[in-house]
């Protein structure tokens, strides 16, 4: 690699073409409405209907609304059917879809080819498609399976569609499915999920009982994630390793401008992105993902993505499904999508906002405070109980969100802090305020309205509450947000926890209500308490500021700025007995994600280590090296041929140059030094030591490779720079 290749990269970026969009058409080649092709690639309710008897449906909707078990006689038609849907889609394989504590997606493929005989056939069972068996020795298990323990079991999630994955050369039937070890143990993030939803339902069923709604016999967690990217030319992206590698540049100096004139956000979306988005959406919808919103977010090359409201493991399926899907399609652009959380220094990195809620089955949404929230006793008990829920357990939703790319955004003023508080706008705020202190309330509702006195133009609608951006955890009009969410996340985990969390919230307001005496004093009893006890994790001002960390610290809220603080909150007695009590994760379950957690913490700074010393040694010190022979060459030239011309300035840039070179060098061998001394630990002790000692001697290298960045010529430097991948991509 050679400055020249980068100057190449810049020629070949700034001179692509939009590829034009592929949008489905019908039979004369006209556009179809995306209501034609939506859910097309999905084995959904309309594909049912083709392929199943009335009774059949009927009974697969029983399963789904009730929980009731799947019977073998029922899969063996849904098999059936299923089987002559995929190939009509061109599919020749299936797979069992899952999520295993990677993060990311796996699935092994299974052709539908069989043979009677010596004669082929296409076959798919009930029992294929109920189950599956990959090997679960080689996933990250946190000790719960060795490596000669290999046998795993998927199993099908019948709440989530099925769908067709299409791919260049061939389509893949995919059956979303949790994954479980030999024993029964959960080792994926789905499971969780979906256990965390039923002890949901029936502390949030519990309290509606108690509130005289009887007929409520099921409430569904709801989420729709909202998902940020960079996107930067695959041409610059080829001669990025730690692009390529770990995801963000681990060098890189300054461009002159970043997102200083706030000029990006929710600017005109550059063509070439739009051609791109254009292609997402087709093939979201294809695969019924709702997205509904994409805009241009606040740094610059930054866009977001977000989908509507749906069941919260559907919705972890689906953002699962925008993550490989923007990936996919921006390779067809000839764009590398970048979901690490803080990809570029100095400019915003990228969350992932968590919108989150709760629905009966009668579909009516728990957190909707209604036309006047004083007045809606069932509302204002749920927001206690979550508020409860948050305060006791706000430990576990910070290591719910804890990674090491997650580190770089927590409290970076572009991000909610490492401190959990929940944010519920003025309105709320102050009837919450008025209960706690059992004063009788003489303030109307808040303007439903604000008049802008423009002429031709009418009042605008206004929402009960503001919105607070530097909030972890706010509420949003009739949902919270949780907002420390990072982009390259799956949600899952941070949705299982906020599930668990909840529902201990709603159990202990329940058991506060059934101890008392029956009938509405009781019920506000009860909900007057725990809005008293809930004030100190409710805060509505900035976030940011220095004071709400001096506040917070005198309110004893949890200050977790590292992901293995964070992640110690696994193993507090508090965070066990929560999962125990609402039958989520075992003892052994929760202590594999505390372990996996923690090697995936170490593995993440030891391949930046590694990314920094070959970045460093190949490319940074032979640019300022040859910087430095250049200026010192030119030195020598004058003081040969006309000393005279030789001036202080000339002597302070070549003694500049060598101090930075003499910068990078030292900087370079302290962190082999503090690496050395930290691998000399292990476990969570390790982790401890790379946060405390080598995460700070990283950044110390990279401060002196940026300085050398901004003192070498154009023509020496390799490495594209900000200043092209940020600007001169779209």
């Amino acid at each position: 690699m050679t400055a020249s290749s980068r100057h190449h990269a810049i020629r070949t970026a700034v001179e692509r073409q939009p590829h034009r969009s592929v949008r489905p058409v019908d039979k004369d080649g006209e556009l179809l409405p995306m209501s034609e092709y939506y859910g097309r690639k999905t084995f959904g309710l309309d594909q049912m209907r083709k392929h199943l008897s009335g009774d059949q449906l009927r009974r697969f909707q029983q399963v789904i609304d009730r929980g009731e078990r799947l019977d073998g006689e029922l899969a063996e038609h849904i098999a059936n059917g299923v089987l002559v849907w995929a190939q009509s889609m061109g599919a020749s394989h299936f797979c069992h879809w899952f999520q295993p504590m990677t993060g990311v997606t796996a699935e092994k493929h299974d052709a539908f080819l069989s043979f009677d005989g010596d004669r082929p056939l296409m076959r798919f069972t009930g029992a294929q498609l109920i189950q599956s068996e990959p090997d679960a020795s080689s996933f990250p298990s946190g000790g719960m399976r060795s490596t000669f323990e290999a046998r795993g079991y998927t199993a099908w999630d019948p709440t989530s569609p099925m769908f067709i994955m299409e791919r260049t050369n061939g389509a893949t039937l995919c059956i979303p499915s949790i994954f479980v070890t030999y024993h029964g143990d959960a080792m994926d993030k789905k499971a969780p999920v979906l256990r965390s939803m039923q002890a949901l339902s029936l502390q949030a069923t519990r309290l509606c009982r108690l509130l005289g709604d009887g007929d409520v016999r099921r409430v569904i967690a709801t989420a729709g994630p909202e998902q940020e990217y960079f996107l930067v030319d695959r041409a610059y992206a080829a001669l990025r390793p730690d692009l390529i590698i770990a995801g963000r540049t681990v060098i890189g100096a300054p461009a002159p401008k970043g997102q200083s004139m706030e000029d990006h956000y929710f600017g005109a979306i550059p063509t070439r992105v739009l051609a791109f988005m254009n292609d997402l959406e087709t093939e979201l919808y294809e695969l019924g993902v709702p997205a509904k919103t994409r805009h241009n977010e606040v740094a610059p090359s930054q866009f977001e993505i977000a989908v509507l409201y749906g069941q919260a493991n559907i919705a972890a399926d689906h953002n699962q499904l925008v993550m490989e899907l923007v990936k996919k399609v921006a390779e067809r652009h000839n764009f590398l999508a970048l979901m690490h959380e803080k990809p570029f220094a100095g400019v915003n990195g990228s969350g992932k906002h968590l919108n989150w809620s709760m629905a009966t089955d009668q579909g009516s949404n728990l957190l909707e405070p209604g036309k006047n929230p004083r007045e809606n006793l069932r509302f204002l008990a749920v927001l206690a109980a979550v508020l409860m829920g948050v305060q006791k357990h706000a430990g576990l939703l910070r290591a719910a969100v804890a990674s090491h790319g997650n580190d770089f955004r927590l409290g970076a003023n572009e991000a909610p802090p490492a401190i959990i508080s929940a944010f519920l706008g003025e309105q709320l705020d102050a009837i919450c305020r008025e209960m706690a202190s059992g004063e009788a309330s003489t303030r109307a509702p808040g303007a439903k309205t604000i008049a802008l006195e423009l002429a031709g133009l009418p009042e605008l609608a206004r929402d009960t509450t503001d919105r607070n951006r530097t909030s972890p955890f706010a509420f949003t009009g009739n949902k919270f947000e949780f907002r420390a969410v990072g982009s390259n996340q799956s949600v899952s985990w941070p949705l299982c926890c906020v599930n668990v969390a909840v529902a201990d919230g709603l159990a202990e307001l329940c058991a506060r209500i059934e101890a008392g005496p029956s009938g509405e004093a009781s019920i506000l009893a009860a909900v007057r308490a725990a809005l008293v006890e809930t004030r100190k994790i409710c805060f509505e001002g900035n976030n940011y500021s220095q004071e709400w960390v001096e506040e917070a610290a005198r309110r004893g809220l949890l200050n977790l700025r590292t992901t293995p603080q964070a992640l110690t909150q696994l193993q507090t007695q508090t965070s066990l007995d929560v999962f125990l009590r609402h039958k989520v994760l075992s003892e052994a379950e929760l202590n594999s994600r505390f372990h996996v957690q923690v090697e995936r913490y170490i593995t993440s700074v030891d391949i930046e280590v590694d990314l920094m010393r070959h970045l460093v040694d190949q490319s940074v010190l032979p640019a300022a090296v040859s910087e430095r022979t250049a200026i010192a060459a030119d030195v020598a030239a004058l003081r040969g041929a006309a000393p005279e011309l030789i001036g202080e300035e000339d002597l302070a840039h070549l003694r500049g140059i060598s101090a930075l070179v003499g910068a990078l060098r030292r900087a370079r061998g302290d962190l082999d030094d503090v690496v050395e001394r930290a691998r000399e630990h292990e476990g969570m002790t390790r982790a401890e030591a790379y946060a405390n000692m080598v995460v700070p001697a990283i950044e110390q290298l990279r401060a002196a490779a940026d300085a050398v960045e901004e003192r070498v010529s154009d023509d020496r430097w390799m490495l594209p720079r900000y200043r092209e991948m940020l600007f001169q991509t779209c």
